[in-house]
């Protein structure tokens, strides 16, 4: 087994900060997955998702130094905290710009695949039902049960205190419980 795999995301970033190249693509090879769809669940565009990945760890290659193991953080945590983050910017550079945040081609396509299997026909629901929420709603549900981050760790990514994140995370579920029970109300009335 290669030994920088066996190393912890922070051991690989202090060599990152040696500008130590197979560390850095260690931690893209091991990471670039859970981040990209994290970006795609909050942005649901998959260009945009894929930018908002290579642009972070390209951050992350030009300047090692921003993370600071002195404090003692999780690589991971703080990268989050980049890609959500960068999420905002790019959310609050759409709306101003008043472009759509879904980029239609994007959503087509991918209803096409899925269109088959019911199981991916339930994730279809999901993501159109999350799609619904409130930015910051979204990312705390994406960050506790998509990654299974701690409320603290989640709330910690997203600047706020923990209540707060315990709020954004109820009012989420109940819009989402009541978007899945229109539909499901939608289909009884169909028959």
């Amino acid at each position: 087994m290669n030994s920088l795999q066996q190393k912890t995301d922070e051991e690989l970033m202090v060599l990152i900060q040696e500008h130590n190249h197979p560390a850095f693509s260690e931690l893209v090879a091991r990471h670039s997955d859970r981040f990209y769809a994290l970006s795609y669940r909050t942005l649901f565009n998959r260009s945009d998702a894929e930018d908002i990945v290579q642009d972070s760890f390209l951050k992350l290659w030009h300047k090692p130094m921003l993370w600071q193991s002195k404090r003692g953080g999780k690589f991971t945590t703080w990268f989050y905290r980049l890609i959500v983050n960068a999420c905002y910017d790019l959310n609050k550079k759409k709306s101003s710009q008043e472009t759509s945040l879904v980029d239609e081609k994007d959503i087509q396509g991918h209803e096409l695949v899925v269109e088959n299997d019911e199981s991916s026909q339930q994730l279809s629901d999901i993501e159109t039902a999350l799609k619904e929420l409130p930015e910051r709603q979204r990312i705390a549900l994406n960050l506790c049960f998509y990654e299974g981050l701690t409320n603290s760790e989640a709330a910690d990514i997203m600047g706020i205190r923990l209540k707060a994140l315990q709020s954004l995370i109820m009012r989420g579920k109940a819009t989402l419980k009541a978007y899945f029970n229109r539909a499901e109300e939608g289909k009884h009335d169909h028959k």
